[in-house]
């Protein structure tokens, strides 16, 4: 089977569905935050402060490109979608879901902005950076899966669900 790949805001559970998703599917599973994390041994947020969002979206797109492997689930952070090249990457051996949520969800869940390692350009609102990056999820994403309303389960059925789909003849 090939990579899963999940994307989506900050807060919109890539990292807690990409879980689930492969301990049921008999899965691996990558964080790309966590990757990042252990490369530079900071925590992202750390990086992000020291280095500048553009340093780090550079870091992001780094770790990701060094993403190889089959078989396994991909959760990406939410500012991989700035490079087309990570994101393209990914695409070759994966299928890319888009975990969708309206902005007041996501800004409901995003109570620790400050220290959670979210590349928010200065003097940008949440709510810019949502509407800025809404047509990249869009545009990179195989599949979108809005998740408003919906248990991590039934995300994790809704997305084994369209994989089996495409395997099918």
């Amino acid at each position: 089977m090939s990579n899963i790949v999940l994307t989506g805001m900050p807060g919109c559970g890539k990292s807690t569905v990409g879980v689930i998703l492969a301990k049921t599917l008999c899965m691996g599973f990558v964080d790309s935050d966590l990757l990042i994390q252990r490369q530079h041994q900071k925590p992202l947020q750390q990086l992000i402060s020291a280095f500048g969002v553009e340093a780090f979206l550079d870091m992001e797109r780094d770790a990701i490109l060094s993403i190889r492997g089959e078989n396994t689930v991909i959760a990406t952070g939410g500012s991989a979608v700035y490079r087309a090249e990570a994101m393209e990457h990914l695409g070759k051996n994966g299928r890319i879901f888009y975990l969708r949520l309206p902005f007041a969800q996501i800004k409901a869940r995003l109570t620790n902005i400050a220290t959670r390692g979210v590349a928010l350009p200065h003097g940008q609102t949440l709510e810019q950076m949502y509407r800025e990056r809404l047509p990249l999820y869009e545009r990179f994403a195989d599949e979108a899966v809005d998740c408003s309303g919906k248990s991590i389960e039934a995300i994790v059925a809704e997305i084994q669900g369209k994989m089996q789909n495409i395997s099918r003849p």
